[in-house]
């Protein structure tokens, strides 16, 4: 079922997020799921946010979809929404009323008190089996990427999220309405955490996969890429361009986004070689995180297709 006039859109802030490129991902589309509106089954592999999944539910036909992350709690978020988006709402109404009933430093009190409570309470949580205290991590998660500076999700080595306070005047803690639309646009989803290769399993001649994975840095102090505590290196980028070869091969419509080396250096060829024999586009995007102001504004990334 296409969710029409619903407007379905992400639940989470999430750094990397591909709303401002939509149109132009959706227009390197192969042109027979641009004609029919129907995507037989849909896989992202770093599915992050979700903005091209949630962009293409409202618009197309998707029969199946595989969402996947290697970042448990984000995947633990996704499926709370699937299977408990009431008893969520529940809980992030009541984290939202505390919250906002505070004055500044008593927020940033707050703030603290739950992110100290999100990182102490990992090791107790299974992953691998639902139960009702995923509402409640799930809640913590929402709340931190609302409240938090920036919205970022970083873990440091330790895999403990250290994100300071971000001292929002009116923060929409929760959002009933996306969530439950959320909920819906997710019943027909399957929602993995594993890693990115594993979605292999999954895809078959005509399957539609989107890699967005952490950009590789476009100098040595622009790198974000801790959305898991093990990052993203070049050997992981050259494990993801080889597969996306063998995707491809199989029949797979592969696109993948990426930063563009050449903002940079314009000699560094490093996904031209990586991906010869693919589609490369390089399109305009705002730089939306950097703490020198001098350097935001427009730059050029990469889509990257194989048909």
């Amino acid at each position: 079922m296409i969710i029409r006039n619903k407007q379905v859109k992400p639940f989470l802030k999430w750094v990397g997020g591909k709303t401002q490129l939509l149109d132009k991902l959706e227009a390197r589309l192969p042109e027979k799921i641009k004609s029919t509106k129907v995507i037989d089954c849909y896989i992202e592999p770093f599915v992050g946010g979700g903005a091209l999944f949630f962009y293409l539910k409202n618009r197309y036909q998707i029969n199946k979809a595989f969402l996947i992350d290697n970042n448990q709690d984000l995947i633990l978020t996704y499926k709370v929404i699937k299977t408990r988006a009431n008893k969520l709402i529940k809980k992030l109404s009541s984290l939202q009323n505390k919250y906002l009933k505070y004055e500044d430093s008593e927020r940033a009190e707050f703030f603290y008190k739950i992110r100290s409570k999100y990182n102490q309470q990992k090791k107790g949580v299974n992953y691998n089996k639902p139960s009702d205290s995923w509402a409640k991590r799930a809640s913590f998660v929402i709340f931190l990427n609302k409240t938090c500076f920036n919205g970022l999700f970083r873990l440091n080595s330790s895999g403990e999220f250290n994100v300071p306070h971000g001292r929002y005047k009116n923060p929409k803690i929760v959002d009933e309405e996306k969530i439950v639309k959320a909920n819906k646009a997710l019943k027909n989803t399957v929602i993995l955490c594993t890693d990115f290769t594993e979605c292999k399993k999954y895809a078959r001649k005509g399957t539609l996969l989107y890699f967005d994975p952490p950009y590789r840095p476009l100098n040595a102090t622009s790198g974000f890429t801790s959305y898991t505590k093990e990052g993203f290196s070049n050997n992981d980028q050259l494990r993801l361009a080889e597969l996306s070869r063998e995707l491809f091969q199989m029949g797979a419509h592969v696109v993948l986004s990426n930063s563009d080396p050449k903002n940079e250096n314009k000699k560094d060829r490093f996904f031209d070689n990586l991906y010869k024999g693919f589609n490369i586009n390089r399109v305009e995007a705002s730089r939306a995180i950097n703490c020198d102001s001098k350097k935001r504004g427009l730059i050029k990334e990469l889509i990257i297709t194989s048909s």
